[in-house]
Order: C-alpha cells, then sequence, then structure tokens
C-alpha cells in the first residue's frame, strides 16, 4: 500500500505530490523511467522488471534510504529517493554534519516537455525535505558530467562541495540549506 507523503500546489504547473513506492506494483513503471536513454546517470539502463524491482525492494527495506513516486496532476510522473548521505552514498566520502538528508530525483520521460517541469520537481522534492525541522541540509552527488543537473541545482541553492570519487561514478558533491534554498526560490521553508 502506497501513502502520499507531501503536497504542494506549484504556482505555474498545479498540483504535485509524492507518495511511497510498492516496489512490486510500481516495478514496471519505474523500470521504464531508469532504463529510459535520458535515464543513463541513473545507472539502470540494461536493467529488467525483476531487477528494478529488487532494487526497489531493497530501498525499501532499509532503514535509511526510502523511494517515492511523485505525481503530478494525480499522474505519476517523476522518482524521488531520499536517504541518510553518512550512512548511504556516501559512506566516509565526506564530512557529514546532523540534519544531513540525502536525495536523488528522476523525471520521468516526457512526449512533450513542459516548460519548467523540472524545476518545479526538484523545488517540490526539496520543499518537501525541509518539512521536516530536523533538516538542516540537503547532499547530493550527482554525476559530474550531468551539467544539465548541475545547473538546476545551483538555480534551486546548492553550492558545490567538490569532486567525490565513489565506486560507479565520479560525483560533484554539493549541498544546500534551508537559507539557501529559501533564497534561491523565495519559498519560506
Amino acid at each position: 500500500m502506497t501513502t502520499v507523503v507531501y503536497r504542494r500546489d506549484d504556482p505555474a504547473l498545479g498540483a504535485f505530490a509524492l507518495r511511497t513506492v510498492d516496489p512490486d506494483a510500481d516495478a514496471a513503471l519505474l523500470h521504464g523511467w531508469v532504463t529510459h536513454p535520458k535515464a543513463a546517470f541513473w545507472l539502470m539502463q540494461d536493467a529488467d522488471p525483476a531487477r528494478v524491482a529488487a532494487e526497489y525492494r531493497r530501498i525499501h527495506d532499509h532503514p535509511r534510504h526510502d523511494a517515492f513516486v511523485g505525481l503530478w496532476r494525480d499522474r505519476p510522473a517523476f522518482l524521488a529517493e531520499r536517504y541518510d548521505p553518512a550512512r548511504v552514498e556516501l559512506v566516509g566520502l565526506y564530512d557529514a554534519e546532523p540534519g544531513d538528508v540525502g536525495m536523488h530525483f528522476l523525471c520521468a520521460p516526457a512526449g512533450k516537455p513542459v516548460h519548467g517541469f523540472t524545476r518545479a520537481v526538484i523545488t517540490t522534492v526539496l520543499a518537501w525535505l525541509f518539512a521536516d525541522p530536523a533538516t538542516r541540509r540537503v547532499v547530493v552527488e550527482p554525476d559530474v558530467r550531468n551539467t544539465a543537473v548541475h545547473a538546476l541545482n545551483a538555480a534551486v541553492g546548492f553550492q558545490v562541495v567538490g569532486p567525490v570519487a565513489k565506486p560507479e561514478k565520479n560525483a560533484l558533491l554539493s549541498v544546500c540549506t534551508r537559507a539557501m534554498f529559501a533564497s534561491a526560490t523565495g519559498l519560506a521553508v
């Protein structure tokens, strides 16, 4: 069973929400997203539906990692993950601070691009993360070659810390505090 955990109304694009992932029921949907050519940086290009289900089952069962299907106007449109970066993804690779929350997001492939959609998605995900008073910083580690997401991250307040060598990629560690997000977006969180 899935649960809606957050709702936000974007002034330009309308209703966004996040619901928990059901690893088995959502496997086919997520498979189409994570194996799409535009999702190359998600590193699951050759995964079959069983592997996608297993990965999201693993995340679902992990005590410090969660996955969510993002809804736009009540339809699945993006994927978000929340994790403890000191214990998942970045263990021993950066100076962790209390209140750090790691984040990944992926927009579903779209037949017709919607202007401002990806920015509305990342804004929604960050607003959701900062809605938790315990969140002090959001930490991300996108591939160093993913220049589009670096620009998007900067637009919502992230500052680059520097490169980090991970086993699967060279990442660009960046952080965003509540104040940085509010300054970049004008949203009070």
